[in-house]
């Protein structure tokens, strides 16, 4: 009997199959290939089972809403170490952009799906069976991918966003393939990846289709995708060969690793403050006088401007050791509340300050609190209040270099539109504080890792990263990471410092990404937008047609 039903709920099996090859090409599982088979079993359920069925648009929604649950729940699991409850419902919300991808593959499926089962049919098979035409296939892969870049666009900004896990972001190990991003951004990669699915599942099935059908012809759709991922990958591998003007920065990047238990609690104060004077110390005695210490997000127990003695603490090791020291804070005035951003220079004559701008939903803010209370009931005192945004990408300035800081707070390297704003305005360099400790021993750092290594290519800038613990590391602008911070036993929850001389690039040359943000996707949705138009004008047109027969 169960095997029976089987092939009546195979359908869903691959969508969810196709929910978890995603999450398996990020961390912990990190196997990046899979990303070329990921959408392979949901575009075989849409395209190819549901002929039947009266409510077909309505059943690709759920089978692509399927998928996101099964991608997001697992993907994001790291989320129940701060908000099961927030994990659950951004799950959910996520999987709706799935659902869309999921609906916009079926109203463009191809009419013909059917193997022809006489010879007489044979004959006419190539006219009947699009799959069997190059240049439809590829046409479809185009429009689909094109989709695919929209939905993961649409979601990285409606509602502030959540732009973590693109699918091109499984390619950030394969560095000669994400180089094209200087262009298109991390959505070029993730169209590289879309395209290649699609030309897989209609290989496969043009194959099927040519196994009762003679002569079998070349297959133009296979050779110019491989002609296309060779092109990107030589590029990849010449942009490096390009000369900039640089200057050496000398960098300290501290990971305190406090205990999220201890982190704002006033009696562990003298402990965190005795944990960073002595990490500071041991990085300045490393490397001499540095140009630039960074602390992690919310490094102190005290938002450092409304508190006295955290106040003196932080100006008085600038002072001390002669340093710009970069630092993550609360900026709390009484009435609002900010993530921030100090740069304490070193004769005490300037604090610069950056209010965070991207804030996290369900971790920073509830989405809706104010109209939707439920939310904030279900949430309950993980978030019993929302920080305020900040408006202005404020690049800091050194007082003894001159090159130009950007401050991205928390996973604000994960958001490219974001990050060009600072470059925009000068930054030379991208440093971020974050405080993956919220996360504990979780995938969350290294995830968080995968997307920020973009930022690097698309504005080519390099990165210092200083976390609470997580991952600290630099990065270079071809978004390789030249060290990273790790204990005796290759473990990176752990504390220490990590030094570097940092090459920064001070041509002010700015990308075409940097000039033209999420171009490539907003071309993208408008492509996607107008075949969705032309494809409910065609079923518009078909059914007056019908109609008009029926009179007749």
């Amino acid at each position: 009997m169960r095997g029976a039903k089987l092939p009546r709920f195979w359908p869903w099996l691959a969508a969810i199959l196709s929910g978890l090859l995603c999450t398996g090409c990020f961390a912990p599982f990190d196997q990046g290939w899979l990303c070329w088979i990921a959408l392979t079993p949901l575009l075989t359920a849409v395209w190819f089972s549901g002929e039947k069925s009266k409510r077909r648009g309505r059943r690709d929604l759920a089978l692509g809403f399927v998928a996101g649950c099964a991608f997001f729940l697992t993907a994001f699991f790291w989320l129940t170490t701060v908000t099961g409850p927030g994990w659950f419902l951004v799950s959910l919300y996520m999987a709706t952009y799935y659902a869309i991808f999921g609906w916009f593959c079926g109203i463009v499926r191809p009419i013909f799906n059917s193997i022809p089962l006489a010879l007489g049919e044979a004959l006419n098979a190539r006219r009947h069976f699009p799959w069997l035409n190059s240049f439809h296939n590829l046409g479809l892969a185009l429009v689909v991918a094109a989709a695919w870049v929209t939905h993961e666009w649409l979601r990285g900004w409606v509602i502030t966003g959540f732009p973590w896990n693109g699918l091109g972001v499984a390619l950030h190990r394969n560095w000669p393939l994400i180089q094209i991003a200087e262009f298109t951004g991390m959505a070029g990669c993730s169209f590289l990846v879309a395209f290649a699915n699609v030309i897989l599942v209609a290989s496969v099935r043009r194959f099927a289709i040519e196994t009762r059908i003679k002569p079998v012809r070349p297959h133009y759709d296979v050779t110019l995708t491989l002609l296309l991922l060779l092109g990107v990958f030589m590029f990849g591998i010449h942009a490096p060969q390009r000369k900039r003007v640089t200057t050496d920065l000398r960098v300290v990047a501290v990971q305190a690793n406090i205990a999220r238990e201890e982190k704002f609690n006033p009696d562990y104060a003298q402990k965190i403050f005795d944990q960073f004077t002595r990490l500071t110390v041991m990085g300045t005695e490393a490397i001499g006088t540095p140009d630039l210490v960074v602390w992690p997000e919310s490094s102190m127990p005290a938002p450092v401007l409304q508190n006295q003695e955290t106040f003196d603490f932080v100006t008085g090791i600038a002072a001390r050791l002669k340093l710009n020291l970069l630092l993550g804070v609360i900026d709390d005035n009484g009435r609002d509340a900010w993530n921030a951003a100090l740069l304490v220079s070193p004769d005490d004559t300037e604090v610069q300050i950056y209010r965070k701008m991207h804030l996290v939903p369900f971790g920073e803010y509830i989405p809706g609190r104010r109209y939707i209370p439920l939310l904030a009931r279900i949430v309950g005192d993980q978030v019993p209040g929302d920080f305020a945004v900040g408006h202005d990408p404020t690049v800091f300035h050194l007082t003894n270099s001159k090159v130009l800081v950007a401050p991205l707070i928390c996973f604000e390297d994960t958001i490219g539109e974001l990050a060009r704003l600072f470059v925009v305005r000068g930054a030379d360099l991208l440093a971020n504080v974050t405080n993956d400790g919220w996360f504990v021993k979780s995938a969350a750092s290294q995830q968080q890792l995968a997307n920020a290594i973009f930022r690097c290519i698309e504005l080519r800038r390099p990165m210092v990263r200083a976390a609470n613990t997580g991952v600290t590391c630099y990065v270079n602008e071809f978004g390789r990471v030249t060290q990273v911070l790790l204990d005796e036993q290759g473990s990176q929850f752990t504390d220490g410092v990590l030094t570097s001389t940092v090459a920064v690039p001070t041509d002010k040359l700015l990308t075409f990404y940097a000039r033209h943000g999420e171009l490539f996707a907003r071309i993208c949705t408008a492509i996607s937008i107008l075949v969705a138009c032309a494809a409910f004008w065609r079923r518009h047109f078909a059914k007056r047609v019908v109609s008009q027969q029926r009179t007749v």
